[in-house]
C-alpha cells in the first residue's frame, strides 16, 4: 500500500501541472504578482493594503480564504481601489494564492 502511494505521488507529481495557477509558470517553480482591477489612485499616503491568502500541499491538501472580501477585511478598507494576486509555487510540492487589495 504504501508503495502505491508514493508511486502514484511521483507521478502527479512529474505531471508538469501546476498546483497553482499563475499567469507565467516556471519549471522549478515561480514567484509572480499580477493586477487584476484598478481604479483611481492608490499612491496616496493614506492608502491601506489587506491581503488574503491560500495554501496547498502537494495539491491534496489546500486551505485558506483568498476572497476580495477578506482581503478587504485584513486591510480595514471600505473603498477597493486596485486588487492584484500573487502566486508561488515550488517544484509542485507548495503553493500559495493571495489577493491583495488596496484602497481606502
Amino acid at each position: 500500500m504504501t508503495r502505491v502511494l508514493i508511486v502514484t505521488t511521483a507521478l502527479i507529481a512529474m505531471t508538469g501541472c501546476m498546483i497553482v495557477d499563475s499567469p507565467v509558470k516556471g519549471f522549478f517553480g515561480s514567484r509572480v504578482r499580477w493586477g487584476d482591477f484598478a481604479e483611481g489612485d492608490d499612491m496616496t499616503p493614506d492608502t491601506k493594503e489587506g491581503h488574503a491568502c491560500m495554501d496547498t500541499i502537494l495539491g491534496l491538501f489546500a486551505r485558506g480564504d483568498a476572497s476580495v472580501r477578506a482581503a478587504k477585511a485584513d486591510g480595514k478598507i471600505s473603498k477597493v481601489s486596485v486588487i492584484d494576486h500573487s502566486a508561488k509555487n515550488f517544484l509542485n510540492l507548495a503553493g500559495e494564492y493571495c489577493t491583495i487589495v488596496r484602497g481606502k
